[in-house]
């Protein structure tokens, strides 16, 4: 993909300010509003420009955990995740690990469930390093959906239910709010 230097303006003054005006970055780079938009939508057409909304976990006191796993499966523990409440972003990485999972929660515990009660135990699993995030140099956008169709099965596949689970019996896990048995206040 060629980008011209117009082109890495918009981009730029996007990740400045998602909301900038077609007419302020017009005006920027010497362009035309119309000449904006149809780069706009070009870049957009590229995948060269996205634009993400969801919720800012650091900004809101939620805790942020980085997770590095080796597994010989790991398109499945990606896939164990996929629709998880507390799951951010998952990536297939190279290294000592092949796998980094981003998890966001209100409770350090429930983020020490998760890894404990589904990641370690999961036989492909060889090793794992949990960490919490203390800070991020840029903000850090998670699309999160916050309002959830009610569901008797964990969107994560685990077999046990949450009020049958010893972490959650002791509150160290808030639970999943997927399937209504959630004791926290963030869903």
């Amino acid at each position: 993909m060629k980008l011209d230097d117009k082109d890495k303006a918009i981009i730029t003054m996007f990740a400045e300010d998602p909301y900038a005006s077609q007419e302020n970055i017009g005006k920027r780079i010497s362009l035309s509003q119309p000449s904006v938009a149809a780069r706009i939508a070009k870049l957009k057409e590229s995948g060269a420009l996205a634009m993400q909304q969801g919720i800012n976990p650091m900004k809101m006191g939620l805790y942020l955990a980085k997770v590095d796993i080796s597994s010989t499966r790991p398109d499945e523990i990606l896939s164990m995740f996929r629709n998880c409440p507390y799951f951010a972003n998952g990536f297939t990485i190279s290294g000592k690990s092949n796998l980094c999972l981003i998890f966001h929660s209100e409770s350090i515990t429930t983020l020490e469930s998760i890894v404990n009660g589904h990641i370690r135990p999961n036989s492909s699993v060889t090793d794992v390093d949990f960490n919490i995030v203390i800070t991020t140099v840029r903000d850090f956008i998670v699309p999160s959906v916050m309002v959830f169709e009610h569901s008797d099965h964990p969107p994560c596949g685990i077999d046990i239910e949450c009020r049958d689970c010893p972490s959650f019996k002791a509150f160290k896990c808030m639970g999943c709010p997927v399937t209504g048995q959630y004791q926290g206040t963030l869903y």
